[in-house]
């Protein structure tokens, strides 16, 4: 199998660009496809989505399960136990694939194995951020990834520029992992600022460029 060799842009890089600035700039910035949020790509008409700069990877639906597109976990507060809400929302629309992520129903490798055990083909896109902050290896989950999304980062740490000596996210052995399990769904980059959710980043486009051209040298 010839693998895919296409590196992505999560739009949330951008800001709150519309989704043809988005993918202008993207390809601009030497990006192989755009990750946009499903409703902003449900807006544009059949010509406008033809004549797209990239073409769109995934779309992204937060909070409500659609075929094929990511999702978002149900964000649990303290005590909270939403599992059963989540596999219901899954189980509704089980084509729809799961980014397991901070402070949510899906906030740990064994969390995340116990939803995919309740929702019968359930798939991921695998945060190699979200995981390694949490404090695990990504390269566990890999094998139910549909989607993979790029950021360093480290425990408590959720993003990273990709020569910071305190990231522990070894994108080599992602990549090699791939490549054994035959790996031909998407690859993107991610990051972002978003200081309302404790996550801030003064350049957020400059880390995605750093960590492609550092991907790119990997899959060489």
């Amino acid at each position: 199998m010839v693998l895919n060799r296409t590196v992505g842009l999560v739009a949330v890089t951008l800001g709150g660009v519309d989704v043809r600035e988005g993918c202008a700039r993207a390809a601009a910035l030497g990006f192989d496809h755009y990750d946009a949020t499903a409703s902003d790509v449900d807006a544009l008409d059949a010509e406008a989505l033809a004549t797209l700069p990239l073409p769109i990877g995934d779309r992204i639906s937060p909070f409500e399960a659609r075929a094929g597109c990511t999702t978002m976990p149900l964000y649990e507060r303290r005590g909270e136990d939403r599992f059963d809400e989540a596999v219901a929302m899954l189980r509704a629309e089980p084509r729809a694939r799961l980014e397991p992520g901070p402070r949510s129903v899906a906030d740990s490798i064994e969390k995340v194995e116990a939803l995919i055990d309740a929702v019968p083909g359930l798939r991921l896109t695998v945060d190699t951020g979200h995981v390694t902050a949490w404090g695990e290896d990504p390269v566990r989950l890999l094998r139910h990834a549909d989607h993979v999304q790029l950021r360093q980062a480290a425990p408590g740490k959720p993003q990273l520029h990709v020569d910071e000596e305190d990231g522990v996210v070894d994108f080599a052995a992602v990549l090699a992992e791939l490549d054994r399990l035959d790996y031909a769904g998407l690859v993107s980059i991610e990051y972002f600022d978003l200081p309302d959710m404790r996550m801030p980043l003064e350049d957020p486009v400059g880390h995605a460029v750093a960590l492609e051209e550092h991907v790119r040298a990997l899959m060489r």
